[in-house]
């Protein structure tokens, strides 16, 4: 079962956002428990974002990197709308 990243602190959104990430990769990890992680890991992306985690680092996983790369694009529209 995963762990719910609400109010988590930042020094642990890091470790939570790669652990959900290789989780949501990893070939047995049950369909149902992927579409469970996949909003957890997009909850932290702001927090690892402003970390710098891809400023060092890029997405090896092609539809990883699409997945992070269309939700921070919907968060600059979003952001630029308001």
């Amino acid at each position: 079962m995963s762990r719910p990243t609400r109010n988590l602190p930042t020094e642990q959104a890091l470790p939570r956002f790669v652990e959900c990430a290789r989780r949501m990769l990893d070939p047995v990890t049950p369909e149902p428990l992927r579409r469970e992680l996949e909003p957890q890991l997009l909850q932290l992306l702001p927090v690892v974002q402003a970390l710098g985690l891809f400023e060092l680092f890029e997405v090896r996983d092609r539809a990883l990197a699409a997945l992070l790369r269309d939700e921070m694009a919907a968060r600059r529209g979003l952001y630029a709308a308001a």
